[in-house]
């Protein structure tokens, strides 16, 4: 079954079944109290809701870490910058780190209003091809505290999937916090229904934040979300005056890449630790734009390449498919 997990006890009933969590096959099982919590009901009224609304929207790409602080925003949003830079791509970025909203500002569209029409909840756009949406823009203030439980974050990203107005998308990037919790495990159950492309995993080179990240490459096998491709940040500190490189994080146990090797996922690439990086994000600025010739954005444009393949070969095989 599709939907058994790797770690399951031989008669699990699966992930998608009314007993999954309850039965006692589950006894003992690592995954009993994902299943038992976040099993819905019987079948979600909304998921042929959810599924018109992102129909429209070619590729679905989740940004995820299990480790905090290791760039998901900044490589989302400059990742949206990029795929944007042509005019005729449509992108847009849903945050649903509900607690840690920073794409407003990495965006440099903190403070912005978000407006409701008869067609849902209209995105705030950086740009005319570029659209965001995140609980920043609901927040009375930029200190404001989101002091939610599970249930109360399930049904935000259930709304903004459902009812924000984003239009026929040729992007969605979707930001997410760390680890593998009740925002990871909702969106996924949202989007498989979708024709979701899959994750880009970000790690940075030490084994302390590879530790998590193993973990979140386990979780999208687990639930059925492709992975596709690791990202190593920060794998080391160009100067921006000499441009010499000096690891900051050493890899002791391989990085990025041999993670990728070990998880039997691709590696996408490196991206150094650029200072004028953060000074962008603070400013809500392109990096891409404003150092075109850097170490930084060359290898930024290197992995958007290798990503904008993937989804092209992802949706070629996926009309092959239907046709047939």
């Amino acid at each position: 079954m599709a939907d058994v997990p790797q770690d399951a006890p031989h008669d699990c009933p699966g992930t998608q079944s009314e007993d999954a969590g309850k039965t006692s096959a589950c006894a003992g099982c690592p995954n009993q109290a994902i299943c038992a919590s976040s099993k819905p009901k019987g079948p979600d009224p909304d998921i042929d809701l959810l599924k018109a609304k992102l129909d429209p929207i070619r590729h679905k790409v989740l940004v995820l870490s299990g480790k905090g602080g290791v760039g998901k925003s900044t490589f989302t949003a400059h990742l949206a910058h990029a795929m944007a830079t042509d005019p005729n791509t449509d992108v847009g970025i849903m945050d649903i780190d509900v607690c840690g909203p920073s794409i407003p500002r990495v965006m440099g569209v903190e403070g912005e209003q978000v407006h409701h029409s008869n067609s849902g909840f209209s995105p705030v756009y950086v740009q005319d091809n570029l659209s965001v949406m995140s609980v920043g823009f609901l927040l009375p203030s930029s200190d404001a505290a989101v002091i939610w439980r599970g249930p109360k974050k399930n049904g935000l990203i259930k709304q903004f999937l459902r009812d924000v107005d984003w239009g026929a998308l040729d992007y969605l990037f979707i930001d997410t916090p760390p680890g593998t919790s009740d925002e990871h495990i909702s969106v996924a159950q949202y989007l498989k229904c979708t024709n979701v492309d899959g994750a880009v995993v970000i790690t940075t080179p030490q084994e302390v934040a590879l530790l998590d990240v193993r973990k979140e490459i386990t979780f999208c096998k687990k639930v059925g979300l492709p992975v596709i491709g690791v990202v190593e940040n920060m794998s080391g500190f160009i100067c921006p005056k000499c441009t010499t490189e000096t690891r900051i994080f050493p890899p002791t146990t391989g990085g990025g890449e041999q993670l990728a090797k070990d998880m039997s996922v691709p590696f996408l690439g490196r991206l150094p630790l650029d200072p004028r990086i953060g000074k962008c994000c603070d400013e809500g600025t392109s990096f891409l734009e404003a150092f075109p010739d850097s170490q930084a954005t060359k290898a930024f444009v290197d992995i958007v390449s290798k990503l904008k393949q993937h989804c092209e070969t992802s949706s070629l095989a996926s009309t092959t498919t239907g046709a047939s």
